[in-house]
């Protein structure tokens, strides 16, 4: 246990580290933690030095399994293919869409929905592909007609 947590300290605090030697992964980590909730305490920017202490929580995709996370690294690889991910992990299709939602319910997602542009910015959007020449005449007023 002694030998767990002076690696644990060694990773987080690299002050603790000789100034030579490279800082742990965070596969190291998270082998190490076993999924264990955990909170980074300390920070030092590796150019400069500088150590910033306080509760950190660890990003989203850092919190996941080392499992997780090479599943969404090889998915990002795979330009979300699943195709490909079938071919790369030797699964069917229902595994890997299981597998992404059993991820996908771990994340928390920013919901983004774009405003739609007000008539304003729409009329005058329009008015300035006109100007620009990027659209014709006719074009501009069947354009400012579809948005009555």
């Amino acid at each position: 246990m002694l030998q767990i947590i002076h690696c644990i300290l060694n990773i987080i605090n690299p002050w603790t580290m000789p100034r030579n030697s490279t800082p742990k992964d965070w596969q190291e980590l998270t082998r190490l933690t076993q999924g264990a909730p955990l909170v980074v305490e300390r920070v030092r920017l590796a150019e400069t030095g500088i150590a910033l202490e306080g509760a950190f929580a660890l990003p989203q995709l850092a919190q996941l399994t080392l499992e997780d996370q090479i599943f969404v690294a090889a998915f990002v690889r795979a330009h979300g293919s699943i195709k490909e991910m079938e071919q790369v992990f030797g699964v069917s299709y229902p595994t890997i869409k299981s597998r992404l939602n059993r991820v996908a319910q771990q994340l928390n997602f920013v919901e983004a929905s774009p405003a739609p542009p007000s008539p304003v910015s729409a009329h005058g959007g329009i008015l300035d592909q006109l100007q620009r020449g990027e659209i014709t005449a006719a074009d501009a007023i069947k354009a400012l007609e579809a948005l009555k």
